[in-house]
């Protein structure tokens, strides 16, 4: 029987949301592993190559057709355009933002000439959408509002999926029982349309596609269409999961796999120490995952059924604490710093944007 894949440490520190050092670990997941997909060794990645530098919290990443990349910076509100070559143009201040704790300006998604953020207001998170131009974005409509907002646990990805809907992952903000709660936004996976509506098919009628999550940074699809998600845990384990419509993912009443049939097991944990897992994304047959405590970027090799084999840490430690991670249309993954951030240690050029070439499983 296969068994789901557990990345042990020697000991589980308490992680409330990726604070804390880096963990002294090195290149090896650390501990015993059993891959529940025969895959072999992955190949380690290339030299990181510094794309830009001396950002502020870079939170997300998403490409044009060009190849440039729209960049979030969570606690400035700014809006930048970073190409390939290493210029960086700001498109001005996302209005209405007030960064408090982990919120602020955080995810970036693009459809066609739309820029969709997701970003912490005064009141809720909310996600606004704009006319992307030459010289920035206008036109701002709110598409969502009232997701609650915390000073942690505010979730925040954006991302497009293959069937062209929108969707946004949300924390349950330190209240816990939200994430149960199917009337509340908070701790959920969402999935709409590009004016905020409910997507067709979705499980509840809702914008509610999955529940029981903690704080999802992370979302990416395969090559199949598979849809993977990062989460954070609290004082074990950290997870990834496979997303399924309509799926419990157990938080609070599970941290990790509880084997309880009324949720759904991850598919492969991490200890806290180890990862605290933010941006995800998938390319050259892996996912790729950035580790803020850990300090590190995980490879992750998905066999052809989806299953994972066992993760890979690379730049373990090397540029602090790596939140952002996004795949570029030549191939490479580009990851982002987060060291001024108020858990990290700021380094020469921080907070910076490294575009890496994946080695292959």
């Amino acid at each position: 029987m296969r068994k789901l894949l557990t990345i042990m440490a020697a000991a589980a520190l308490t992680s409330c949301s990726g604070a804390g050092g880096t963990s002294s670990a090195g290149d090896s997941p650390g501990g015993d592993v059993t891959p529940t997909a025969t895959v072999s060794a992955a190949t380690p990645p290339g030299e990181p190559r510094t794309v830009a530098r001396d950002l502020a919290v870079p939170w997300a990443m998403e490409f044009l057709p060009g190849g440039d990349a729209l960049v979030t910076e969570r606690d400035t509100a700014r809006l930048l355009r970073v190409g390939a070559d290493g210029r960086v143009t700001e498109l001005g201040t996302v209005e209405g933002v007030e960064p408090d704790g982990e919120g602020g300006l955080m995810g970036v998604a693009v459809k066609d000439d739309q820029v969709f953020v997701y970003h912490t207001a005064a009141e809720d998170n909310r996600i606004v959408r704009y006319r992307l131009g030459e010289s920035g974005v206008s036109e701002p409509k709110v598409i969502v509002e009232g997701i609650p907002k915390g000073v942690i646990h505010n979730g925040g990805r954006l991302e497009f999926g293959p069937d062209g809907h929108l969707y946004a992952s949300t924390g349950e903000v330190g209240d816990r029982e939200l994430a149960q709660r199917r009337d509340s936004l908070a701790g959920k996976i969402l999935r709409m349309t590009v004016d905020g509506a409910p997507a067709p098919g979705n499980p509840f009628g809702t914008l509610v596609y999955s529940l029981g999550h903690r704080n999802v940074q992370g979302l990416a699809w395969d090559s199949s269409g598979r849809l993977y998600a990062s989460e954070f845990g609290a004082n074990e384990w950290d997870e990834l999961n496979l997303i399924k419509p309509g799926a419990n993912y157990g938080w609070p009443e599970v941290e990790g796999r509880g084997d309880d049939p009324a949720f759904v097991n991850p598919v492969a944990t991490w200890a806290t120490s180890d990862a605290s897992p933010s941006g995800l994304a998938y390319a050259g047959g892996s996912l790729w995952m950035g580790a803020l405590r850990g300090a590190r970027l995980w490879q992750i090799p998905l066999g052809e059924d989806g299953s994972p084999g066992e993760p890979v840490a690379h730049l373990s430690g090397t540029y602090g604490r790596l939140r952002g991670v996004a795949a570029a249309q030549d191939g490479t993954v580009w990851v982002s710093t987060s060291n001024k951030d108020g858990r990290g240690s700021p380094r020469d050029g921080d907070d910076k944007i490294l575009s890496v070439t994946p080695g292959r499983p």
